[in-house]
């Protein structure tokens, strides 16, 4: 019997009962449905990850400092200047970035959910035309040199302050921060959707302003750009070094760019993806065995068909061969229908996150290698499992197998 032969036998004996077809090959779409979702959504989500990196920009450095090294020994915004205008083929410019919250007043309305960051002229990048957190101007201007080193009461806001405490026209009107007056001079483009405490709910303003509000003596935090993504290694190295002629030791600063970020969420969503596969997997174990169990059954069921066919001249590896071609069937089958599930519930899945992102794509779509690799497992799987079933019936003993009832 050829493999033509044994594949239309095995698609007959599934028809023969079509529910306990689709019971047994239940595991089988579970588990590669499964995979395909949450390998779809994890691509999804790098992609999407990846492209916020890109629009912050590959030549981003962040620097986190801890404290004073264990005495008086500290970095002031002014080292850092200095260290750009000592290295401007490396660096083109930082800024300090101070967060704080306090209340917002315009005329009888609080805004109490407001992130206020305090920043530098540096801050926003004129040759690109954002800020070095992504944000781009709606109308207006950003901070000026003169706004920071005079603590100029000046900000500039996000879309949700300006539609909900100023109507749309905001430039050039005043708010109040913690009691004192200040003079919006831009407006930020809407990012995200524009509610409360969302990525539109932002102000930013002079750095030492910040601090006043905040109570804070010194900036621990520090937003540096590359001259480009090439040189934001050796920007890196540069600015480790001065920070270690300062603390004489690592353990009181963090130094990471973009691109390391990038690496570390990649490799982070990897291993959370490879975790998440081999649970699903589980479910295509459990197919294995449910396809393993109705083939014992099916077994016995043919007994006296597989006496025929052996008394007939059938060989032992024809038996084996239908049987493991029929339960490799059954796999397949189950693996196709897992796959549009899979496919289908992904799309869906898509959709549903893409609509609750803030700013950003979402598109879980997935790769034809991992839709190839879960088919080709669920089938080798199926192939496995049917083996014993498969050489338990070739090894019948023709009279006995005819002598069944």
């Amino acid at each position: 019997m050829n493999f033509g032969q044994s594949f239309r036998l095995a698609l007959k004996s599934l028809t023969t009962s079509k529910m306990r077809a689709v019971l047994t090959m239940l595991g089988i779409i579970i588990g590669v449905a499964a995979v395909i979702v949450i390998t779809s959504l994890g691509n999804g989500m790098q992609m999407m990850m990846n492209e916020q990196f890109d629009q912050l920009g590959a030549n981003l450095i962040q620097v986190q400092i801890y404290g004073r090294g264990g005495g008086s020994r500290t970095i002031e915004p002014e080292d850092m200047y200095a260290l750009v205008e000592r290295y401007p083929q490396y660096l083109s410019g930082v800024s300090p970035y101070v967060g704080t919250q306090a209340v917002i007043r315009k005329g009888a309305e609080e805004f109490t959910r407001t992130s206020i960051y305090g920043v530098s002229e540096f801050f926003f990048d004129t040759s690109r035309g954002q800020a070095m957190s992504g944000e781009k101007l709606a109308e207006g201007r950003f901070l000026q040199y003169i706004d920071v080193a005079r603590y100029q009461n000046v900000c500039i806001i996000g879309s949700y302050l300006e539609q909900t405490a100023f109507r749309g026209d905001a430039l050039g009107k005043t708010l109040t921060i913690k009691g004192s007056p200040y003079l919006v001079v831009g407006v930020l483009e809407e990012s995200a959707d524009s509610t409360e405490g969302s990525g539109d709910d932002v102000l930013f303003l002079p750095y030492g302003n910040a601090m006043r509000l905040s109570t804070m003596s010194e900036v621990n935090f520090y937003l540096f750009n590359s001259t480009d993504k090439d040189t934001a290694a050796i920007a890196k190295g540069v600015i480790e070094k001065r920070l270690f002629e300062t603390y004489l030791s690592e353990d009181f600063y963090f130094v990471m760019t973009s691109a390391e970020m990038m690496d570390a969420m990649n490799t982070m969503m990897g291993t959370m993806m490879l975790v998440l596969v081999a649970i699903a997997a589980i479910s295509l174990l459990v197919g294995g065995i449910g396809i393993m169990n109705i083939m014992l059954v099916s077994v016995t069921e043919r007994t006296r068909e597989i006496g025929i066919r052996k008394s007939l001249g059938a060989k032992r590896r024809d038996i084996r061969g239908q049987f493991i071609i029929e339960a490799g069937t059954t796999s397949a089958i189950g693996g196709l229908l897992g796959i549009l599930v899979g496919i289908g519930m992904a799309q869906g899945a898509g959709v549903l996150i893409g609509g609750m992102m803030e700013g950003g794509t979402f598109s879980a779509v997935p790769t034809v290698q991992a839709v190839g690799i879960a088919f080709g497992v669920s089938v080798g799987i199926g192939v496995l499992f049917g083996y014993l079933p498969a050489n338990k019936a070739a090894a019948l003993n023709p009279i006995d197998a005819l002598r069944y009832d």
